[in-house]
């Protein structure tokens, strides 16, 4: 099972490594990550494989919007099928 994950803020020293480490925790396996900085603003799109993670989809939710609001970034995680359902064209 895939899950998109969608980080934006400020950019800062560690975002990158502050997420891959919740991920890291959770058994979360990266299959592809994008990032670019627009002006000062970073923003992320990691796709990632959720099926052997340690904790439930929500708890993971929950950790990675906490660490968001601790760095003072969105960052949301959506499943793959309703990321691609509310992003078709």
């Amino acid at each position: 099972m895939k899950a998109v994950i969608t980080v934006i803020g400020k950019d800062r020293v560690g975002i990158i490594a502050a997420i891959s480490a919740i991920l890291a925790e959770s058994n979360v396996n990266i299959l592809d990550i994008s990032q670019t900085i627009m002006q000062e603003y970073f923003t992320m799109i990691m796709l990632v494989d959720i099926s052997k993670s340690n904790i439930s989809f929500n708890e993971l939710a929950e950790k990675l919007e906490s660490k968001g609001k601790e760095l003072a970034l969105s960052v949301r995680i959506q499943h793959e099928d309703i990321f691609n359902s509310m992003h078709r064209i």
